[in-house]
């Protein structure tokens, strides 16, 4: 886990974190641009699942959970949008490079902190957050749950648990911790 200050530093791993903290409100809508300059805006995914990571394409966890990422965004294709965010230091050529690296097919977009700092509730007493961090958003636009990485969450950025989340927010059953 690494963690990513607002002034866009990247510090030492932190503590890990409980699920869900961050969740139960109204996702924070956003507009970014991904490697090509399209714009994705949060409201267009509306009527879907979206799973929104925060994420650097450095950070070795990120690497792992790309193929997860992967895997759910083409096993649901059509009904859940993958997206992640990066922020400095990552540039367009190190996400071109993670992208190639990791066959990433789901948008990558590039953020400067803002949107990050508004899901992680960043504040100048908390400057700082822990990445990757995975917001589960359902089809109305809801937090349903969240999920830091640590040792508690090693089954949703490294096992199978991602997919009964998936599953849980699509059937329209409650997201559970």
């Amino acid at each position: 886990m690494h963690r990513l200050a607002l002034t866009l530093a990247l510090v030492l791993p932190a503590p890990v974190w409980a699920a869900g903290e961050l969740s139960n409100r109204r996702a924070p809508g956003f507009s970014l641009p991904d490697m090509k300059l399209k714009q994705h805006d949060l409201a267009d995914y509306r009527g879907k699942v979206v799973l929104l990571e925060i994420m650097l394409t450095s950070c070795p966890h990120c690497l792992q959970f790309a193929r997860i990422l992967e895997q759910v965004s083409q096993k649901y294709a059509g009904r859940v949008q993958v997206l992640s965010i990066v922020n400095p230091p990552d540039t367009s050529a190190t996400v071109a490079k993670f992208v190639q690296e990791q066959k990433v097919g789901y948008p990558l977009l590039f953020d400067c902190s803002q949107v990050a700092g508004s899901y992680m509730k960043a504040t100048p007493q908390k400057p700082s957050f822990d990445i990757p961090h995975l917001f589960l958003i359902d089809q109305n636009g809801f937090i349903r749950n969240d999920f830091g990485y640590g040792v508690l969450t090693l089954n949703i950025f490294e096992g199978k648990g991602l997919f009964a989340q998936v599953e849980k927010l699509l059937s329209g059953a409650p997201a559970k911790k």
